[in-house]
Formats: structure tokens, sequence, C-alpha cells
């Protein structure tokens, strides 16, 4: 099959990771109304001679004015003393029967609880987009503050930017040097920040270091004028993570939350760079629109991602969506754009993060993935297999040294039918048998050479 690599692009093998208030202003109208009566009568009398006495209508309008005096006096007697006092019991007593009927989670801004502390809100609590919402005993602060704002304030500086400059040569422009941009997050007070693996990329050789013609810099927002350079601690692609190092101390970090405990319709908050560091810090807020969402790369990486409907464009990448706490849920990875689609936003899970991260920080690549060894030609499909009269299967581009393909003889050329007993199509399928397995494990491997059907047992080795 050697002529067949003629003009073909190389995809290699991918290893499959598994990442296994609205609130209720209540108002109550205590107003009292007081009623009362009056009766005037006359009586015959003789008129003293020397005496005026007050003509009948002067007597209804002295009493009629005292009358009002002493009622006024009365009500706002009420309202002065009597309303505060009994108010916190109405309160809670309409409460909890709203609660009851499932129709609130809070009273108003006056309610207290018993250690007269401000009743928390669920964090779940949100107007359809997010965008503007007041709430009342947020997460985050006082009544009637936007929670989008607060979030911003609290998670905004630990969301850097990130530069990378590298310098290629051509025949025809000589040496030029091209720039890229996207998101960070710090996760460590000394220095430590987590971005997308596409958003460095450009800037590492094959065994992930830094070429020695690029450079990576992080940008702190309060700081524009002096970027830091970073360093490569480790990167997976299989997730699209890697993880950087700036010298520093003491810097803003980013509170991670819980994305295990998310739900569907939950405030979104999405804050990077879109278009690069002149929109630094930008915000964009919506909802969380779906969970567990699977994506599968053209190489046969699988994603398992949280969508949003928050506006997530080129150089938001690297950067953080957040909840209604101001947490980080996830790192914002990928954007659909196509005619059928008006944007859907994705992003990786923070806790499938965090397993990620704290790998790569402590062995510099994740532990315990089994690895076969080989790259896979991606453009050998069945029209392929018919036209040369071969068996589907995946056309092995290159073998790695010494890798456990390598050890068990499988070459370039060889087309893999069969794994574990199982017949593969795709890299995805290779990856979801292969992925049951760990390192050390032999399975057996059925390929086609030169006409003939082979078995053979690979030893799976660990991927670093």
């Amino acid at each position: 099959m050697d002529d067949f690599f003629n003009n073909q692009s190389n995809n290699f093998e991918s290893e499959n990771n598994y990442y296994n208030n609205n609130n209720y202003y209540l108002s109550d109208d205590n107003g009292s109304g007081f009623k009362y009566s009056t009766s005037f009568y006359t009586e015959s009398y003789k008129k003293p001679k020397n005496k005026k006495r007050p003509g009948i209508l002067t007597q209804m309008i002295i009493v009629a004015l005292i009358s009002s005096i002493l009622g006024g006096s009365v009500v706002f007697a009420a309202f002065q003393f009597v309303a505060p006092a009994i108010k916190p019991t109405v309160n809670k007593y309409v409460g909890n029967i709203l609660k009851n009927n499932g129709e609130t989670d809070s009273l108003t801004e006056d309610s207290e609880n018993t250690n007269g502390e401000e009743k928390v809100a669920e964090s779940n609590n949100s107007s359809n987009s997010g965008a503007g919402a007041t709430y009342i005993g947020n997460e985050l602060g006082t009544s009637y503050e936007s929670v989008i704002t607060k979030v911003a304030e609290k998670a905004s500086p630990a969301i850097v930017g990130i530069r990378v400059t590298a310098k290629t040569t051509s025949f025809f422009f000589g040496e030029t040097e091209g720039t890229g941009e996207g998101s960070g997050i710090i996760i460590k007070s000394d220095g430590y920040v987590v971005t997308n693996y596409h958003v460095i990329q450009k800037a590492l050789d094959m065994y992930g270091k830094i070429l020695s013609n690029a450079k990576i810099e992080v940008f702190l927002m309060d700081d524009m004028d002096k970027p830091y350079k970073a360093e490569v601690v480790g990167t997976d692609s299989r997730t699209d993570l890697a993880v950087l190092k700036i010298d520093g101390n003491n810097l803003p970090v980013a509170e991670l939350g819980d994305s295990d405990k998310l739900k569907v319709g939950e405030l979104a908050i999405a804050i990077g760079n879109p278009g690069g560091l002149e929109y630094m810090g930008s915000v964009t807020a919506g909802i969380i629109s779906g969970l567990n969402r699977t994506i599968v790369s053209e190489n046969g990486d699988k994603y398992t991602l949280i969508q949003t409907d928050a506006a997530i464009n080129p150089g938001n990448s690297g950067g953080a969506l957040l909840n209604s706490k101001g947490q980080v849920i996830g790192v914002n990875s990928i954007k659909i754009v196509a005619e059928e689609f008006e944007g859907l936003g994705f992003a990786i899970p923070i806790n499938i993060v965090k397993d990620i991260v704290n790998d790569l920080m402590e062995y510099n690549y994740v532990k315990g993935r089994p690895f076969l060894g080989i790259s896979v030609d991606s453009s050998y499909d069945e029209k392929a297999a018919k036209y040369y009269n071969a068996p589907v299967g995946l056309l092995v581009a290159q073998v790695t040294p010494f890798s456990g393909a390598y050890k068990a003889g499988i070459q370039r050329g060889d087309i893999i039918t069969k794994f574990d007993g199982k017949a593969v199509k795709t890299v995805a399928e290779l990856n979801e048998l292969k992925n049951k397995f760990k390192p050390g494990d032999t399975v057996k491997v059925e390929i086609y050479r030169d006409g003939e059907t082979i078995t053979l047992n690979v030893t799976l080795s660990e991927e670093k």
C-alpha cells in the first residue's frame, strides 16, 4: 500500500479520553382603615342675652377637625410602631405559604433568618439570558446588584491574555513572524495558567517544547504593558489542554467549581479575549444549553463538553465559563459555526480539567493512558479499500519506535481490521476499544498485509 501514501496527509493516532431568581419580590399592603361615626344633637334652650354660642355648623366643623386629628394620630401610631413589629411575622407566614406551593425560594430583602442574616438564593436562579438580572440575596453580593457584574468583578483579574509569536521561513518570503492570541486562567497564585493546547500549538515542537524561534507571553489585565514570559509545563492534545508557568507571586486565582452539579438552564458567563488582546476581558452571558455533548474531531478525538449559548468567539479559547457564584465550571474550547447554526459554544468541564491539569503539573503528561503507537491515514476509507481491492480498516501511516505496535511487528502499510477480536473502521472505534485496557495489557490485533491476514499480540505501553 506504499503507493497510497503519495500526496496523502497523515493524522496521528487519537488516544480517546472520557471525561467521565427569579427572586420574588413580595409586597404586603398592611394599611389599616379606621371607621368612626359621630352623632350631633340640638336642644331647645333659651339664648343668653350677653353670650354668643357657636352655631350648629361651626360645632360640626370643630368636631370633625378633632375627630380627624385623633384618627390620623391613631393611623400614624399604627404604621410607626405596630406595623414594623408584626411585619417579619407576616412575611415569614406568607413566605412559608408560597414556598409550600413551590412559588418562591426567598422573601424580600427585609426578610431575615434566625441569625438576622440575609437569606441566600439558589445559584441556579436567573433570568432567561442572565444579562442585567437583579437578584435578592445572591451568592456574590447584596440585594439589587447584577450577578453578572459581581461575577466579572470577582473572576476577571484571573483571566489572562496569551500571545504566541513564532517565526517561519519560506522560499518566496524568507523569514516571517506570525502571532496568535487567546485566553487563559490563573489556577495557582505562583503562576500556573491553564489554556487550550491549540492556543499555543504553533509555538511547540513535536515533543511539546517551545521552538527556539518562538515565544509565549501572558498578559494580566491590570498590567498590559508588562507581559510575562511563559514556559510550558505540560500539554495534552487529546483534551485540548495545556499548563503554562510564569514567574509571579500572589497572583489573582480563579475559584474552580463543580461541573458535575450543573443543570440545564443555569446562568453561564464567559470571560475571555474575543478577537485578541484588543478586547481583553470581554464578558458575555447566556445559559447552560446542554450537558455531556459529545463531539468527535477529524482525527478521532472524542470530547464530552458543556454546551452554552453565551457568545464564544476566536480568542475566547482557553478562557473561563463561570456560574452565578463566579466559579469556573468549564474552559472555553470549541465553537461550531456553520450556515445552519447561529453559533454553539462549548467548554471542557472543569472536573475533567482538574484531573488533566493535576497530572500535567505533577508528571508533565497524563498518566494511565494505553498507547498503541501508530498513526493512521484518515483518507483511506471504504471507497479507497474497494479501489485497491483491500479490506476496510485503518491504514497504518507510521509506527512509533519502541512502542507496543513496533515491538509486535506492525508496519507502515498494514491495514488494521480487528482490535481485540472486533472489527474497526475508524480511529474513534479503535480508541473506544483500546481505552478499555490499561498500559501493560496485551491485546490481539488483526492486520492485513500483502494479501494475508495476520494476528499479532500487542502489549500496550503508556502514552507520554
